[in-house]
């Protein structure tokens, strides 16, 4: 264990000691390989009486360091509350770090048993049943927190379908090296643009297999909220449709479940109605998204900003995006 962890496991330590009565410290403090952008913490909250409950640490990276585009450590536990409140499955938030916690920003949940790695969801044996109904249970779950009141959400940023496109497309420009298949799709998607929401909801943005933690009986949390914003809500509906979240299954949606499924479920559930080439529209944005942010990691590989061969290797992967793109824009065998 090096210093800086050994500093942060005894400020939770210290602060489990004043949040939970009887609570006298904590045990198995380690780190978990999840979390791409975000630090995420396990470990047991321990009673003067021998007991020991599983917990959740989810933590700014460094403590303090914040992604331009992410809502913001507070915001997310906020996010989490609203939903659970609302009926989304979602881990209780039972503490929001403060300055006198000296962890920095995150907080801390309950620990949701479950599986959470894609491959394994869309493949084994032990899903097969949560496989005919987790396309509809996230259904359901988006309808759910697209209906939370705008209200009642903390300050977020607007994406709108024009903005969320202009905003990639100077992302693009930044990569310097022009992809012909990102620029046809560039071009489908200025002719596509859906008309604007008029009244924009609560979208996850990052409500994908991956972020979900699945049990035999289906879905149990959805979690990453970082880039939750006020926008068109089916914006999730089409990027848990993107091919690269599908992990080699057969279904559309996530690798599990059909396009059917989780509208007519959404519909169902009170959500708006979702015109086919409304739901194309974000499902060709989510991949070029996703193409053209592979393709920009080459950029700090070679700059050497990150000299990691994990950043070369993921590069090499818009030229997958570049297929379903003309998968999507040119259907057929």
């Amino acid at each position: 264990m090096n210093d800086a962890q050994g500093d942060l496991e005894a400020a939770i330590g210290a602060a489990m000691r004043r949040i939970f009565p009887g609570a006298v410290g904590l045990a198995a403090f380690r780190r978990l390989s999840g979390g791409a952008s975000q630090e995420t913490w396990a470990f047991d909250r321990c009673d003067a009486y021998g007991g020991r409950t599983p917990l959740i640490l989810r933590r700014a990276p460094g403590g303090t360091r914040q992604a331009e585009t992410a809502a913001g450590m507070e915001t997310e536990a906020a996010l989490m509350r609203l939903a659970g409140e609302a009926g989304v499955p979602e881990p209780v938030v039972h503490h929001v770090l403060t300055p006198a916690d000296g962890a920095g920003r995150g907080f801390i949940t309950s620990f949701v048993d479950g599986e959470t790695l894609g491959a394994r969801i869309v493949r084994e044996a032990r899903f097969t049943g949560a496989r005919q109904v987790l396309a509809a249970q996230c259904g359901r779950a988006m309808a759910t927190i697209h209906a939370i009141d705008p209200a009642r959400l903390p300050p977020l940023r607007t994406a709108t379908p024009r903005g969320r496109l202009d905003e990639l497309y100077a992302r693009y420009k930044t990569v310097g090296r022009p992809k012909p298949v990102f620029s046809l799709a560039f071009t489908a998607l200025r002719e596509r643009l859906p008309p604007e929401p008029r009244l924009a909801r609560l979208v996850h943005g990052d409500f994908r297999n991956g972020n979900i933690i699945v049990g035999e009986e289906g879905l149990r949390a959805v979690l990453d909220w970082e880039i939750a914003h006020l926008g068109d809500p089916v914006e999730d509906l089409g990027w848990i449709c993107v091919n690269s979240w599908r992990f080699g299954g057969a279904g559309p949606v996530g690798g599990f479940g059909s396009r059917e499924q989780l509208v007519g479920a959404y519909e169902a559930a009170g959500g708006q109605p979702v015109a086919p080439e409304q739901l194309l529209f974000w499902e060709l944005l989510g991949v070029l998204s996703w193409g053209v942010s592979c393709a920009s990691m080459v950029a700090g590989f070679r700059a050497g900003v990150d000299p990691s061969s994990e950043r070369a290797m993921i590069a090499r992967r818009s030229s997958e995006t570049e297929i379903d793109i003309l998968n999507l824009l040119v259907p057929g065998p």
